[in-house]
């Protein structure tokens, strides 16, 4: 479909094992890839209002889309036609574009019959600064494939504000004269906004300049180092013009854009939520990894659909879920409750409600630990339940920490209780950290050193050469600019000299502290680069020489830089990489979580519990984060402090628990062993 809007000609801005099987369920399952799968149910049940594929990880869903898009550009240009395509910008697509980028350098794929929109641009926004759309998507594809400089086009943020209408409607008539968009990718943020319509936005508007909402401008205050440097407002093509395109890609990944993408796929079409409009297309799709799928309701409770597979891990989930829904102990369920909720499936295959219940919390009984690094035989009591490699005592320990604050934020109680019950605990800070300090802080250590060389005498020419330097270098300094190597090696010597005191409230030594400064985090920017062979060799230096029995790594793959999710990928990579090598038959890789989120009770493998002491010790760990407390550079969504973050979550947890039957305790930090058939290697 081509717009019949029409403008005057303006120019446009162009550019040149299961615990499930030892925990007595009276019944046999198959165990379902739910990761790659959903469950199965009758379409006419599906309250799914657009087409949705749901992918194991957000990297198959962007080779999905790539593919899509290549398969497209190689029809059109056979054909002796254009491909007309609609991009967009963010940290979603950026996997789409690498593979677009690979398919043309190793399969040929030529851009030269190619011409892009891009959807949107901050307004004001000079084409160089650093987060620039124009700078974006240079980066990402366009100094990458053979696309004509005149067949690119992105709006332009440089205007005049009095000229900035006329340019919008230069821009849709330039939409219209390339003959409308073949293939349109989307993101969707918090606020349900496709491009920059933010609630309010109706589905016959056009190109425009819009206000940013508050949501919004704080999701972007990282790339601007600060919420206020975020521009307020950005040049858009309207939801009229997106939906004009004949192909439509929505893409979402993470547990942060569940419940948004739920919204917009099986709620009501609302100026309130833009990517709800989609439902209206006749060619739209929604391509999601499981985090983001997983609000849903055939992820979140299938078995209201219909008829499917039920399997150990669904039917855990279906119990919990039951408990909870009417916040009830496990074991007081009825099957009364069971056909009021439309379980009787469940029942009618399975058994009686009381051997159901019995098996779930049998299952999460079995998950409460307090020696995460197993129990040795001259700690053990009658009746213990024996672990995996519970006789290899005292196990060296490996914890990864993305940044230097992750070990004591997510699994602070975990590691006090490993270095407590004599295991040899090793920590490895996987980056930096360090565009995550204050300035201030930068200026306030190089005081210290000064005024330390003079009170003991000791040479500071040097010293005040440095210190002059880093303070004309922050002076100037605009916002979001890269800062200068030596203030870049001070941050990061700040983070250490943290993680080191933190690490000390435990009792590890600092030759136990592992600084790897992977690679790919040193940009000096919140965008990093892509995994390196570099990263993933430094971890598996790392692996062979500790020859750790137990792995700890970093599974909240939420948090708003995406770190945590390289970070995770590395660690992967590596343990795939001396999977074959003798001493890791022996190791076990744990996932944690917390900064950001925390496991659901269904998913948990091993739950620690925390006494109010042990919380408070935990506590004291994160304080020696001191750049990080108070007011954190990069918060997140989430306002509150991450000591207050993590504690929260480690005492829902437990209130979980203690909801659904067991053991009250003070918290609960829980686990998830890593297993490739279930999480791939990201």
């Amino acid at each position: 479909m081509v717009s019949e809007h029409r403008a005057t000609d303006t120019p446009y801005f162009s550019m040149s094992g299961s615990y499930l099987s030892q925990s007595g369920f009276p019944f046999t399952m198959k165990i379902q890839d739910t990761m790659h799968t959903a469950p199965n149910f009758p379409a006419d049940s599906s309250p799914e209002k657009i087409p949705c594929n749901v992918f194991r990880n957000a990297k198959d869903a962007s080779s999905y889309v790539a593919h899509q898009i290549a398969d497209t550009i190689r029809q059109l240009t056979a054909a002796g036609k254009m491909c007309v395509l609609g991009l967009a910008t963010g940290s979603t697509p950026v996997s789409v574009y690498d593979e677009l980028v690979r398919l043309h350098r190793e399969e040929g794929l030529s851009f030269r019959n190619v011409v892009t929109f891009n959807l949107d641009e901050y307004f004001p926004m000079q084409p160089e600064a650093l987060q620039s759309y124009v700078r974006f998507m240079r980066e990402h594809l366009f100094d990458h494939v053979d696309i004509a400089p005149e067949n690119m086009h992105i709006p332009d943020g440089t205007q005049n504000e009095e000229n900035v209408l006329e340019f919008c409607r230069g821009y849709e008539q330039a939409i219209n004269d390339a003959g409308g968009i073949d293939i349109q990718l989307l993101g969707v943020g918090r606020t349900g906004h496709i491009g920059f319509n933010e609630p309010g936005s109706g589905r016959e508007s056009r190109t425009r300049l819009i206000t940013l909402d508050i949501v919004t401008r704080r999701d972007a205050a990282s790339d601007f180092f600060g919420e206020e440097n975020v521009p307020r407002r950005a040049i858009t093509m309207g939801v009229g013009t997106i939906l004009e395109a004949r192909q439509i890609y929505l893409m979402a990944f993470g547990e942060g854009k569940a419940s948004i993408v739920a919204q917009a796929i099986e709620g009501e079409v609302s100026k309130s939520i833009a990517a709800s409009f989609l439902q209206e297309h006749q060619n739209a799709k929604f391509v999601l990894d499981e985090a983001a799928a997983e609000r849903l309701t055939r992820y979140r409770c299938p078995w209201v659909l219909g008829d499917f597979q039920w399997d150990e891990a669904v039917t855990r989930k279906a119990v919990i879920w039951l408990a909870q829904h009417l916040k009830k102990p496990i074991l007081k369920l009825t099957a009364e409750d069971y056909n009021e909720e439309g379980m009787q499936d469940l029942l009618a295959r399975h058994g009686s409600a009381y051997d159901i219940n019995l098996s779930v919390f049998r299952y999460l009984q079995s998950t409460i630990t307090g020696w995460p690094g197993g129990k040795p035989a001259h700690a053990r009591l009658p009746g213990d339940r024996r672990r995996s490699h519970d006789d290899i005592f005292p196990k060296r320990i490996l914890i990864f920490s993305p940044h230097p604050d992750d070990d004591v934020i997510s699994m602070g109680g975990t590691f006090n209780r490993l270095v407590d019950q004599g295991h040899e605990v090793h920590v490895a800070y996987q980056t930096s950290g360090n565009i995550a300090v204050f300035d201030d802080d930068v200026i306030r250590f190089a005081d210290f050193i000064e005024e330390f060389n003079e009170t003991f005498g000791l040479p500071s020419d040097r010293s005040k050469e440095i210190l002059a330097d880093m303070q004309q270098a922050l002076k100037f300094k605009l916002p979001g600019q890269i800062d200068s190597p030596q203030v870049q090696t001070t941050k990061s010597l700040i983070r250490r000299g943290e993680a080191r005191t933190a690490a000390r409230v435990f009792g590890v030594s600092a030759e136990r502290l592992h600084f790897l400064e992977m690679p790919f985090y040193e940009t000096g920017r919140v965008r990093k680069k892509p995994l390196g062979e570099q990263d993933i060799a430094i971890t598996v230096d790392l692996l062979q020489k500790l020859q750790p029995h137990q792995i700890y790594a970093a599974g909240d793959l939420s948090d708003p830089h995406g770190t945590h999710r390289t970070c995770l990928s590395a660690v992967l990579q590596a343990c795939k990489r001396v999977e074959s090598e003798s001493w890791f038959a022996l190791s076990e890789v744990w996932l944690y979580r917390g900064a950001w989120q925390e496991w659901n009770p269904h998913q948990i493998e091993m739950a620690v519990p925390l006494s109010p002491q042990e919380l408070m010790r935990k506590r004291n760990a994160i304080f020696k984060h001191e750049s990080q407390k108070d007011r954190a550079l990069f918060p997140g969504p989430d306002p509150r402090e991450f000591w207050q973050r993590a504690e929260e979550r480690n005492r829902a947890t437990a209130r979980v628990y203690d909801q659904l039957g067991l053991a009250e305790y003070e918290a609960i930090e829980g686990f998830v062993r890593w297993k490739e058939e279930s999480f791939g290697m990201l």
